[in-house]
């Protein structure tokens, strides 16, 4: 129904979760839902908001080994992340599990040792894991050989192939969350069927529970 004082459900200063519904970019309006949030959703958020205030506090620690404000971290480092990330609690537990990607932003080597050395010490990287089995046939002379590279070229960071028994092999990705999990799995089955189809072979992949 009609709500007569917005103040009985919420007061200035107060956080709390809403779904944006749609936003005026020219009125400058953001119209908000506190009724279609779900206790799940809100649940989940307020996780990811305490997890981002950690990140955001990491982010402070390294402004301060480098002399520099928050505010000016958010504009050299922070804003980018958030955009290239989603978040900065998102790249930080990206960074923590994989630093290679950290490398990919090419940034100054001082700053990335600094980067390094403080998420080592503030963040402790939430995992989840994917599974799967290939089933690799190639009847070609030097078929192990091909089969051998392909994986070997495959495993990088968190993704971990190995081998059960003929024709079998097994692989495991760790993640942030359960999309870029999933995603990885995708692109690691795309490569090998690409490679091992384009060699004669045959692949089937089966994923595990």
């Amino acid at each position: 129904g009609r709500i007569r004082n917005i103040r009985d459900y919420v007061k200035e200063g107060k956080q709390i979760i809403c779904k944006i519904l749609r936003i005026d970019r020219q009125k400058g309006h953001i119209d908000l839902s506190l009724r279609r949030v779900s206790t799940t959703q809100r649940i989940n958020k307020t996780a990811d908001w305490k997890q981002e205030q950690k990140a955001e506090k990491a982010l402070g620690v390294l402004g301060k080994k480098l002399d520099k404000s928050l505010e000016v971290m958010y504009k050299e480092l922070g804003h980018k992340l958030i955009d290239e990330y989603g978040s900065l609690n998102k790249s930080f537990q990206r960074f923590a599990l994989d630093h290679e990607e950290l490398e990919e932003l090419k940034l100054p080597k001082k700053l990335e040792d600094e980067i390094t050395n403080t998420i080592l010490e503030k963040i402790k990287p939430k995992k989840v894991e994917v599974k799967g089995i290939f089933e690799i046939q190639l009847e070609s002379q030097n078929g192990v050989e091909v089969i051998k590279k392909t994986l070997l070229k495959l495993q990088k960071g968190e993704i971990s192939i190995t081998y059960i028994s003929a024709p079998k092999y097994k692989v495991s990705i760790t993640a942030t969350d359960y999309k870029t999990a999933e995603g990885l799995l995708k692109q690691v089955q795309d490569d090998a069927t690409k490679d091992i189809e384009s060699a004669g072979g045959t692949i089937l992949f089966s994923k595990l529970k």
